[in-house]
Formats: C-alpha cells, structure tokens, sequence
C-alpha cells in the first residue's frame, strides 16, 4: 500500500503550487458524490480554502436523487462551499436544436452531459477567478472511460495517477462515508449505468493489470481493445507539422 501520508502532503504541495502561480483565487471541480470527485475535492479543500464543489444535475434519476444527496454529504463533512446547476433543460434545448437538423447518436446524446458540466465548470471559473480541478483516474485514462472535452478537459488533476484500487485505499485513509465503498462507479450517463457493466470487466481486473501485469487473456484482450482505440483521447490534438506521440 501506497503511503497516503505523505501522498497527501506531496498533492497539498503539488495543488498549492497550482493555485499560487496561476494568481487566481481558489479552484473549482464538479462534485458527482462518488469516488473521484470526493477525492479531488478533499485534497483541494485541504491546500486551497477557497474550494467549491458544483453538483450538476443532468437529467439522469440517479443525478438528481442518489448522487445528489452523496455530493451534498461528502460536502458537509469535508467543509467544502458546494452549488446546484441543473443542466437537464440546457440538455434538451441542445438536443431539440440539434435534432431538427441531424439524427443524434445515443453515444453523442450520452456525452452532451459531460461537456455541458464542463463548460458550466469554465464558465464559473472565468467568472471567479478559479482554476478548474480534473476528477479522473488512471483506470479510466488508461481504458479511455471519459468523455474528450467533457471530464477529460481541466486545468490540473490531482488524483490522475491513481488507478481506481488506489483511490479506495485513499479515501479510507482519509476516512471518507461508508456509502463512497458501497456505491457502484458510474458516469450517471444514463440511468442503470454503470461503468464496470458497460466496459464488460471489472476495475479489479483493470487494475490488476495496470499495477502487476497481471490478468486472463479475456480481460488483456478488453484491456488492449479500449485503450488502443482511446488513443485519441489520451494525446493533444494534431496538428500539421507537429510529431504525434500514441
């Protein structure tokens, strides 16, 4: 086990440097009530105190009842200021728009919700003078589980090294609520959702790969499939006269 002491110290330091060069005022991150973004938002509340947390509803049930009520615990306990966007009916005018023109994918409709929370998150903080926190983890890099300009868009991110295993381990250190450890990961993409059912494989095999080299050749070949048609996502757009880097 990692030693989450001095990680902490490390990401304090790491985060309060961030904060101090950019000469803005604090950081803001979206605060889904699960496991990444209580992570994000502890460790920034600990080295910024000027640390808002937004819960963005998007029309998802689980946006509005489970997550909801998680995020709003999780921000009472740590201190963190939190606010409600809801992004369900700038969700449907999008789409409305869209769709007079254009037949819409389910995947394009899917990712609408990312992209808007993370366009509401820089909206804020160009208003506020506030930098805007990344909450993804390195299993989710690696198998490419993000949407691009959605939640893989931020100005820094202090958990990206992590893989999922690593930030249970974190947050039991830190003493986080008993629900973060009981709730399935998901994207509230959609309702039923969730992360381990849509990749057909679990973080535990994911990780067992990614930190030991270990896995069955059912679970390297979904690993190898998801991060090789990722690639895209994981590197900064292409442009002519520039080397690519996979």
């Amino acid at each position: 086990m990692r030693n989450y002491k001095e990680e902490t110290e490390k990401r304090i330091n790491f985060i309060q440097e961030i904060v101090r060069s950019s000469g803005l005022k604090g950081i803001v991150y979206g605060n889904s009530g699960g496991k990444d973004s209580a992570l994000t938002g502890i460790l920034c509340k600990k080295a910024c105190d000027h640390t808002l947390g937004i819960i963005m509803p998007c029309e998802s049930r689980r946006n509005y009842a489970e997550d909801k009520a998680d995020a709003e615990i999780l921000s009472k306990h740590y201190g963190i200021e939190t606010r409600i966007i809801d992004l369900s009916r700038v969700k449907k005018a999008l789409t409305d728009e869209l769709s007079a023109s254009f037949t819409l994918s389910a995947s394009s409709c899917n990712n609408m919700a990312p992209r808007l929370r993370m366009t509401a998150l820089y909206a804020i903080a160009l208003s506020e003078s506030l930098l805007v926190a990344g909450t993804g983890n390195r299993s989710e890099s690696h198998m490419g589980y993000f949407t691009k300009w959605g939640d893989g868009a931020y100005d820094f991110n202090p958990i990206a090294d992590l893989t999922v295993t690593e930030i249970y381990e974190f947050l039991r250190y830190l003493d986080a609520p008993d629900f973060i450890f009981a709730k399935a990961p998901s994207a509230g993409l959609f309702d039923g959702q969730t992360d381990e059912s849509e990749m057909g494989i679990s973080y535990k095999e994911i990780d067992a790969f990614l930190l030991h080299g270990e896995g069955t050749p059912k679970s390297r070949e979904i690993i190898n499939t998801y991060h090789n048609r990722s690639k895209h996502k994981r590197r900064v757009p292409l442009n002519y006269g520039s080397q690519s880097d996979d």
